[in-house]
């Protein structure tokens, strides 16, 4: 058994596959591939020991799913399986794996911290999607990998057709590696506008431009990208590139920039910040990094110093997606933000919805009683603009002031709406 948690191991599992199968036609044999969404940064930010409990309790809670003929086996890190004898298939494997997914819609307690781990489900089932333990480990394989392409914390069950899109992934995948060198990368700046809707700066957005298959989008290629180790030299050149876009631009004017999970937890950042900023000539002050949440599960020292390394050099930090994935107001109180940048889905159904209207009252407020500005993304109406101006949104950003402009398209805009503001 594995000595962590319990559960029957890879060997084993194996050992299982190989005896059960092949099976006849209607033996009801289902295979579930899981894997936990979100486990690295509970690792990374609290520390193996953390990471321990945490899979401690995720095979808890997939052991106690399970009813009758149906194991439970850990294959290695955070990638768990789960084999199923039932006589209606597909039906009760996808029943199961639905079961699955709302229990890890639950938070975890880890050393008294709370912490959302989903899961990602892909489920195969013998003999129709293979019938060897090699060729059904693989359906279930690529349906875990539909899964977490549509969004991962879901369950897909394998088709053919997702054979098709694995490859692809495959094709794009090895493109990516390739694609600085090849200057397909570019950058668009959305506007962002104060409360008297005048510029305030602009958000740098990394797109690529594929020489075959055109822009692809950025939820894509970014995990793609994260995975394979490739994004602290891509946010590099996007940090260099857009600070010497930001520097022709009028001297109060400020440039927004992303920070991905895997850039701002790599050793040296601060460092290359500081350089990109003196290189370029670009004052400290003028820079805001975005963060999200996801980076911030813990108080941790690495953390801190980074974060007040950065505010030491006068750059601005800005809490991103507030309000969409563990939002402890102990971040608020423990790191020095700037600035938060409230999501989308709370600007979507303004001014109408009371309960959006009650969350965003409470975080405008809120973020001003701590000496933090506020910025309201996905502004799509004038209606939510004249809302969010009234409510004293410091900063607003979305469709209704401006789409995203090309660098060329950058200067005509502050040109026409210096002065006057997005009509």
């Amino acid at each position: 058994h594995d000595v962590l948690t319990g559960l029957p191991n890879r060997r084993q599992f194996s050992d299982k596959l190989g005896k059960i199968l092949p099976v006849r036609a209607k033996a009801g044999l289902a295979l579930m591939q899981i894997d936990l969404d979100d486990f690295k940064p509970v690792n990374d930010t609290l520390g193996h020991g953390a990471g321990d409990i945490g899979l401690k309790l995720a095979a808890e809670r997939i052991r106690k799913a399970l009813g009758k003929d149906e194991t439970a086996y850990r294959l290695a890190g955070d990638e768990f399986a789960v084999i199923q004898i039932a006589r209606e298939q597909p039906d009760e494997a996808e029943k199961l794996a639905e079961s699955l997914i709302t229990e890890f819609r639950k938070p975890f307690t880890v050393d008294g911290i709370t912490v959302f781990v989903g899961a990602s489900i892909g489920v195969a089932i013998a003999p129709r999607d293979g019938n060897e333990s090699e060729q059904l480990m693989k359906a279930a394989d690529v349906a875990l990998y539909a899964a977490k392409k549509d969004g991962r914390r879901r369950a897909r069950t394998f088709n053919p057709s997702m054979l098709h899109v694995l490859e692809q992934r495959e094709v794009l995948r090895r493109s990516l590696r390739v694609a600085l060198q090849h200057r397909e990368f570019f950058i668009e700046y959305q506007p962002l506008v104060d409360r008297s809707l005048a510029i305030a700066g602009f958000e740098a957005l990394l797109r690529w431009r594929h020489p075959i298959l055109g822009v692809i989008s950025p939820i894509t290629f970014i995990p793609m990208a994260e995975s394979d180790g490739l994004m602290s030299e891509i946010g590099q050149w996007v940090l260099e590139e857009a600070c010497r876009q930001a520097s022709t631009w009028p001297a109060h004017y400020t440039l927004a920039v992303n920070l991905s999970p895997a850039e701002f937890l790599t050793p040296g950042l601060t460092d290359r910040v500081s350089q990109t900023l003196d290189v370029v000539g670009l004052p400290s002050e003028r820079l805001e990094l975005e963060i999200t949440e996801t980076v911030l599960l813990e108080r941790t020292i690495n953390n801190l110093d980074t974060l007040n390394t950065l505010n030491v050099l006068g750059i601005q930090i800005s809490l991103d997606d507030f309000g969409t994935e563990y939002s402890s107001l102990s971040y608020l109180k423990n790191f020095p933000f700037d600035n938060i940048k409230i999501d989308k889905y709370f600007i979507n159904d303004l001014p109408d919805d009371q309960k959006s209207q009650t969350i965003v009252r409470f975080v405008i407020a809120m973020a001003h009683g701590l000496g933090m500005r506020v910025t309201a993304e996905g502004v799509e109406t004038a209606e939510q603009a004249a809302w969010l101006q009234a409510e004293g949104c410091d900063r607003l950003q979305g469709y209704f002031l401006s789409p995203p402009l090309g660098a060329d398209m950058v200067d005509e805009f502050i040109g026409k709406h210096a002065d006057t503001g997005p009509e």
